[in-house]
């Protein structure tokens, strides 16, 4: 008979998502199948917490960040600089978050993405629309939220942005997404249209050709991401990477909880 592991604790930090389910169906499961190897799970939203930022100090064996707010990035940053365990780590993170970072970060891996800007004033990507349309998304966007495309010159206003952003060549693709999720080594596939909802719809699971899993792990390889998803389009000249985005929702990816716990758990256990 093989002896039971040794116990360990994990902080699952959460996103606050209004009116809906909050840890989400697939995070409950991972966290029975969590348990039932020996690692026990309490969750929490850090936006409804009060916690001493000045005494803060890691009270558990792991942190699993599937928050992409500032305030869980900087619990997560504090943790991190006193020694704590981080999936994924606070590091790689933060880089994946910030898509200027994200897209050099790419670019430097040989892995191919789309020409960005970066500015706080769109009027001066107007002569760039003469090679086709931009693409306009927070800096530090989530879940496609505020990201639009644009065609005309009059359609970027003339005065600077409430935030930066990030303007990207629009890459002519087949209208549907090809959205990779990984845990560790193993890459599954779904495609999925995409539209102001489309992170909350399953879409459709897909084979994943072997291009494509060697970019999926040259990603995760670059940034230091265990769990961890993309978005490409298929463009005419092959894959192209137009986001990164660290501990997905696995939506629509067929019984993805032994992965996503299994892998966890290699990481809880090899930290110890």
């Amino acid at each position: 008979m093989n002896p039971r592991p040794r116990p360990l604790t994990a902080f699952l930090i959460l996103d606050r998502r209004p009116h809906r389910e909050t840890p989400t169906p697939l995070l409950r499961d991972v966290c029975r199948a969590l348990a039932d190897r020996a690692i026990e799970v309490e969750w929490g939203v850090v936006e409804e917490m009060a916690l001493r930022a000045d005494t803060l100090s890691p009270e558990y064996d792991l942190y699993l960040l599937k928050s992409y707010t500032d305030l869980a990035l900087s619990l997560a940053a504090t943790l991190d600089a006193q020694g704590a365990r981080i999936l994924n780590p606070y590091r790689a993170c933060a880089m994946a978050r910030d898509k200027v970072v994200a897209s050099r970060r790419l670019a430097a891996a040989g892995i191919r993405t789309p020409r960005t800007w970066m500015t706080a004033n769109l009027a001066l990507l107007a002569p760039r629309l003469a090679d086709g349309p931009l693409i306009v998304k927070p800096l530090r966007g989530v879940h496609g939220a505020g990201v639009r495309v644009v065609h005309r010159p009059e359609q970027l206003s003339s005065s600077p942005t409430p935030e930066p952003v990030v303007v990207q060549e629009l890459v002519p693709g087949s209208g549907r997404d090809l959205k990779l999720y990984v845990a560790g080594v193993q890459v599954f596939g779904v495609h999925k249209a995409f539209s102001p909802t489309s992170f909350q719809e399953s879409g459709e699971p897909c084979e994943v050709s072997a291009e494509a899993r060697e970019i999926a792990l040259r990603c995760g390889e670059s940034f230091g991401l265990g769990l961890y998803g993309l978005d490409l389009v298929e463009g005419p000249d092959g894959p192209v990477v137009v986001d990164v985005n660290y501990f997905p929702g696995y939506r629509g990816v067929p019984d993805p909880i032994g992965a996503v716990a299994g892998y966890v758990e290699d990481y809880a256990r090899k930290a110890g």
